[in-house]
Order: C-alpha cells, then sequence, then structure tokens
C-alpha cells in the first residue's frame, strides 16, 4: 500500500513539476502557474480592499472631496499592483532583467493593436491628476448625459436619469468636449417650461410655481426662484 501511494505521489510530483517551457532564467512548470494565478488573483483581490479601506476610512476622515479620495486610492491601488507584480515574479524565479524584451514586444503591441488601450489608460491616469471630472459630477460627453459613477483605469462608468450604465472610453473625456454640471459649483440653474391654458389665471400659477419650488429642498433660498412669462400663443397656435 506505501509503494503505491509512493508510486501516486511520485506521478501526481512529475505532473505538477514537469518544465512547460523556461522564461527568464526559471522553469515554468504547472505549479509555478497554479501558484502564479493565486498570488495574482489575492492580489488584486486585497489592492481593491485595501483601495476601499484607503478611501473609506483613512481618507474619509479628512475634508477631501468624494472625488479627490478616490482619485487618490485608486493611484495607491496602481503602486501596490505594481510592486506586487513585480514581488510575485520574482518569488517564482523569473529575473526581471529578462522582461526588457516583453517590455520590447509590449511596446510593438501598443504601436498596432493596444494603441487604444494604452490611450484609455494614459487618458485615465490624467483624469485622476487633474481631475476634470470625478465621482459623483453630473456630466455631459458626446450623446451621454449622468452622473460619473466610476473611473477606472480603461473607463468611465456613467448612469443616466434612467438607470442606463455606460461604460466610456476615458480617451474621449480627453479628446472631446466635456461638460461638467458639477464642476467647482454643485449649484446650477435650471429652466423648467411650464404651458398652462389660455385663459388661465397667470398670477395664480405664477405663486404656485414659486409654492412648489420653495417647498422643494433641493432648489436653493437665494437666489430665488423666478417664474416669467416668455410667449403667449393663440389657442391653435
Amino acid at each position: 500500500m506505501k509503494e503505491l501511494f509512493a508510486g501516486y505521489f511520485e506521478s501526481f510530483s512529475n505532473v505538477i513539476n514537469y518544465r512547460i517551457f523556461t522564461f527568464g532564467g526559471a522553469e515554468i512548470t504547472p505549479l509555478n502557474i497554479v501558484f502564479l494565478v493565486i498570488l495574482t488573483v489575492l492580489l488584486f483581490w486585497l489592492s481593491n480592499k485595501f483601495k476601499n479601506f484607503f478611501v473609506e476610512r483613512l481618507l474619509g476622515k479628512t475634508q477631501l472631496e468624494l472625488g479627490a479620495r478616490v482619485a487618490i486610492g485608486t493611484i495607491v491601488r496602481y503602486i501596490i499592483l505594481l510592486l506586487g507584480s513585480l514581488i510575485i515574479i520574482q518569488s517564482v524565479g523569473i529575473n526581471l532583467t529578462t522582461l526588457n524584451v516583453l517590455a520590447g514586444a509590449i511596446g510593438i503591441g501598443v504601436g498596432f493593436g493596444l494603441q487604444n488601450i494604452a490611450g484609455n489608460f494614459i487618458s485615465g491616469l490624467i483624469i485622476l491628476f487633474e481631475r476634470p471630472i470625478q465621482v459623483g459630477d453630473r456630466i455631459e460627453v458626446g450623446e451621454v448625459d449622468g452622473k460619473v459613477m466610476s473611473i477606472g483605469a480603461r473607463s468611465t462608468t456613467v448612469r443616466t436619469n434612467d438607470n442606463i450604465t455606460f461604460i466610456v472610453p476615458n480617451s474621449k473625456f480627453i479628446e472631446e468636449a466635456v461638460v461638467n454640471w458639477s464642476f467647482r459649483d454643485q449649484s446650477v440653474r435650471f429652466r423648467v417650461p411650464v404651458g398652462v391654458a389660455y385663459d388661465s389665471d397667470l398670477n395664480l400659477v405664477k405663486r404656485l410655481l414659486l409654492e412648489v419650488s420653495e417647498e422643494n429642498p433641493d432648489v436653493l433660498k437665494e437666489p430665488k426662484a423666478a417664474v416669467r412669462l416668455i410667449k403667449i400663443r393663440r389657442q391653435f397656435d
């Protein structure tokens, strides 16, 4: 029985330690690949958890706006991912100097097929540093009008009033004109057209509209809301 288990163990050991190829001075085996995948998944999970803790618990005690906290947290997460990736690569025995060849290949890929992805990533970094838009801002870009829910490495998530979520490439915020209704000031003036019957009491209409605006908690007390008569149409116009 012991010999049988020893045979199974030896066969299993031979499989998981079978050299698939050599890279950077390290023998890549199934065991190394599993080890690499587990560490990579763990790294992404921990970096995301730390980002949330950093933004909500640590930076949440400061006077920074939500958008600034999220931007700083995202940059910190990128740094953790970069350093963690280097540590993981070294832990499996890969020589970092050999990655220069891989970096060159990636550079060629960026020049051909990965140009848009690289452009969106760089645009995402510009957005995080310059902060033309932030999480929670109300924006318009192209045909998309809604609230910024998250800013990622490649794209930004925008949710409309109809609860429809748009995934917008970050490059759009750099290359196109962006209307930011929340930039530096959350106060915005709205014009709400209201049609009434031709024979309506205009003074009563004005008074009712002003009462509605005063009862709305989202309407500022100063400057006060105003009602203007813009146009009078004939009954059959």
